[in-house]
Parts: structure tokens; sequence; C-alpha cells
């Protein structure tokens, strides 16, 4: 039998539950503490995942590939050639370009020539007016002592109008030889200055059969194949520079409210779970939610309609020494943690920088080159 008294037991009882009391009020001030000094400041989110570019690279001229030089996986550097065509196609064209521009310079000078042979033609009618009224002058004369016919006369007056008209002729024929060769040079004459366009469009043509990386990163997607008859535009490949990514975190449209661009944030992708930490910030808010830019967007406007909440993408900036140090690769999940308790930035982006956020100097091709060729074909069928 117990040897406890009811009023013992009860003292014990009321000691346990006081305990238990005090227990849950701790607790609950520590969650409001909690709350209050961490919680409340930052919004987090799993439903994130790292972005990056993905550079498609294709052909500007048709051919037939030839050769591939990089493959899947493979770091390739900007300005790398990566896929040629087969030149043969660009090289027939090029000097049929180069003949195409032989050919105007020389018809332009032919025009120009043909300018002073229609000024001695104007000349010759000149001279040759000149002769039949000198002709009609001494007729007339010998007609009025019937010397001569009438007949005469009137051979020599028609002459004259001949003549006249012979000169007209050569006039306007001197005219527009003139205008299609006034005011410039054989050498910068229109017909020549479109052949010298051709003839560059076919060197760039020419040059184009070797394919290059516009950036440097790793090789992706590769559909291209030795042997295929590319088009213009067709996507041969990928390229993905890793050291260019960032972090779409989608947040609930009740979590945006405090997010402003340039506050700090906190990212731990799955691939190396919390022990490696990448710091960024807050660089921009999506214009809408994904359902609205999807391609079969919500219709809200029907009977059995129910409420969802919509998350938004927020852009999250990383750190380039982190990547470098930890890299990551597009489409990969993450965990994102914003600190909002600085409210001073903007919800909405800024203006755009007038320099260009990307952009590559490695398709850019040596025209100097190419006009300095044009010009020794000109001054070569120049020369006399």
């Amino acid at each position: 039998m117990s040897t406890e008294t009811p009023v013992t037991s009860n003292k014990k009882r009321r000691v346990v539950l006081a305990g238990i009391t005090v227990a849950f009020l701790a607790a609950g001030a520590a969650y409001a503490a909690w709350y209050a000094l961490v919680a409340s400041k930052r919004v987090e989110t799993d439903n994130a995942y790292v972005g990056g570019n993905l550079v498609n690279v294709s052909s500007q001229v048709t051919g037939s590939v030839v050769e591939i030089r990089a493959d899947e996986t493979q770091l390739v550097q900007a300005g790398t050639e990566i896929v040629r065509l087969d030149p043969s196609d660009a090289e027939v064209a090029l000097a049929q370009a180069e003949a195409r521009l032989g050919t105007a310079v020389r018809q332009q000078r032919e025009r120009y020539t043909s300018v002073a042979q229609y000024e001695a033609v104007v000349d010759q009618r000149r001279v040759e007016l000149k002769a039949k009224q000198e002709d009609l002058a001494r007729r007339a004369p010998l007609a009025a002592d019937n010397l001569v016919s009438g007949e005469d006369v009137a051979h020599a007056r028609r002459a004259v109008d001949d003549a006249k008209a012979a000169l007209t002729v050569a006039q306007k024929q001197l005219a527009a030889a003139r205008v299609t060769v006034a005011g410039v040079s054989p050498a910068e004459h229109p017909n020549v200055l479109a052949a010298k366009a051709d003839y560059l469009s076919a060197w760039l043509a020419a040059r184009r059969n070797a394919i290059v990386a516009p950036v440097s990163g790793y090789v992706a997607k590769r559909s291209v194949q030795v042997g295929s008859r590319i088009a213009p535009g067709a996507p041969l490949l990928s390229i993905v520079p890793l050291d260019q990514l960032w972090v779409d975190a989608n947040f609930k449209e009740s979590e945006l409210r405090d997010i402003r661009v340039g506050q700090a944030a906190t990212v731990e992708a799955d691939i190396y779970g919390s022990k490696v930490v990448y710091h960024g910030k807050v660089v921009g808010l999506g214009a809408g939610t994904g359902s609205a830019f999807s391609l079969l967007p919500a219709q809200n406007a029907t009977g059995n309609w129910i409420k969802v909440v919509q998350r938004v993408p927020v852009r999250i900036s990383l750190d380039p020494k982190e990547l470098a140090a930890h890299p990551l690769r597009v489409g990969l999940s993450a965990t994102v943690d914003v600190d909002i308790s600085h409210k001073g930035g903007s919800a909405l982006g800024t203006v755009a920088a007038p320099a260009p956020a990307y952009a590559t100097t490695v398709l850019n091709q040596p025209l100097q080159q190419a006009k300095a060729a044009t010009d020794a074909i000109v001054a070569r069928n120049m020369a006399n």
C-alpha cells in the first residue's frame, strides 16, 4: 500500500502542471522573439532553380558540314572554330563577284570614254552644218539669176535641215552620256560601288564557312553532324557560359510585399547541400506570374473556379568567385533565403543601362581587309 498522502500527491501534480505551463510559455515567448527578430525579416523558398544563358550557335550561310571540332561537355573559348563548312561554293561565288566587279569597272571606263566620242561627233556635226549652210548661201543668189535650178536650192535647204537635226541628235546623245558619269570618278560610280558590295558579301560568306564560338563556355545540345546540309539560322549546338549564372526563386504572391531590389540573399544548391552557401542579391522581380506567361494561360472566368496561390520569379545574382569555387549547372534546384529587413530599395527594376548587358566581338569581320581587296581589283581594271 502507498504511504503517500493525497495532499503530497496533489502538490506534486501542481508542480508538474506549473512546470509544463512555464515550459509552454517559455517556448511561446522564444518563438515570438525568434519570429520578431529573425523570421519576420526573412522569406525563404525551395522553389528556386539555377538559370543561365544558353547561347545557340547557328550558321550565317548555307553549306555542308565537313568538320566538327567540339563535342558536348567540352569547354570552348570565344572565337574558337567549332564547325567548318565546305568552302567550295563560297570560293566560286567569290571568284564570280570579283569578275563582276572587274567587268563593272571596265564598263564605266567605256562610258567615260564614250563621252569624249560624243563630243567629237557633236563637233563633226557642227562642221557639216556649217558646210551645208555655206553651200546654201552660195546657191541662193545664183537661183535669183536663174544660174541654178530651184530644185538644187531646195536640196541645199533640206541638207541644212538634216545637218541641224543630226547636230541636235548628237547633242542629246552627249547630254545623256554625261548624265551617266557626271559628278563621280569611274571608281566611285554607283554601278562600281554595287559590284563592290556584292564582292564584300561574297567575301563575308567565304569567311563565315568557319563557325566560331561567340562566347566561352561548355558545349551542350549538339545536333549537327558531319555531312549535314545546313541552312542559315538552323541551330547547330548550344554553349553555356557557366560563369554567368543566376537563380530564379519563385516566391508566393503573399511573400512579395517586402522584397526589394538590392536586398541580400543566400542560396543553397541541392548539389552541395548546406555545406556551401552562395551570397547574392535581388536584381529584379518578374513582370508577371508563371501562369500569365504559360503556353496556355489559366482561364479563371469559369463557374468551377478555385483560387490557387500564384508565384512570381525573383532573380538572384550570384558571386562569380563563389561560382568559380563551386560550379553550378543550369536547371539545378536550390533554396533561397532573402533578407527583407532593409526595405529602402525599389520593388521594380531600374531603367536598363545604355551599355549592352551581353556582347561579343568574335563575330566581327575585318572589313578593311575586304575593302582593300576591292580597291586592288578596281585599280587593276582601271590601269591602261
